[in-house]
């Protein structure tokens, strides 16, 4: 299967080069983009190694090819997961931005193929409405949610916010590829 994994700006983007790696191993092609923000957690080379492709960090990846990649990789991916969504790109991805790379990829997606948003972000941040209205947009645009799970927070609080574990996150993948 072809699964673009965006990483962005949280504390658990160092996770992603765990479910990275673990998806390779599984037989996987995955296509590593990281937000700026995303970049400053978990560097593109990590990424590079572990996954085999080049890494998206920013449009200005794009410039030497004719064809944009983030049209070609919407194109061919078969899921989108995003491990870890930020409040940010769950709020671009609710109102139709594309500031980068990642949103730009998931504007451009067949409206058929599956999204899976992994979550990690302070528990205030994400139980406000304005995030909250973002998930039930998404929601009902057809996107699917795995965690956030409740523990330890990078912030020093205890609540809900942490990213799904990898197995988890794993599973969920694997389910949306036989359909289920």
């Amino acid at each position: 299967m072809t699964i673009v994994l965006g990483i962005t700006g949280s504390i658990a983007a160092y996770k992603a080069a765990d479910l990275a790696s673990q998806l390779v191993k599984q037989g996987h092609e995955v296509h590593a983009i990281l937000t700026r923000a995303g970049a400053e957690f978990i560097t593109p080379l990590t990424l590079q190694t572990l996954t085999r492709q080049a890494v998206l960090v920013s449009l200005d990846d794009e410039k030497p090819s004719w064809k944009p990649g983030h049209i070609e990789l919407a194109d061919r991916a078969e899921v989108l997961v995003v491990a870890p969504a930020t409040a940010n790109v769950l709020g671009n991805f609710a109102n139709g931005l594309a500031p980068d790379p990642l949103s730009s990829i998931y504007l451009a997606l067949p409206r058929r193929t599956p999204v899976l948003l992994a979550p990690a972000m302070n528990g205030k941040m994400w139980l406000h409405p304005a995030t909250q209205r973002n998930v039930a947009r998404l929601v009902a645009d057809g996107c699917g949610f795995v965690g956030p799970a409740q523990g330890d927070l990078a912030c020093g609080y205890e609540g809900l916010g942490r990213l799904a574990a990898v197995e988890e996150i794993l599973a969920r993948i694997a389910a949306l590829g036989t359909g289920k």
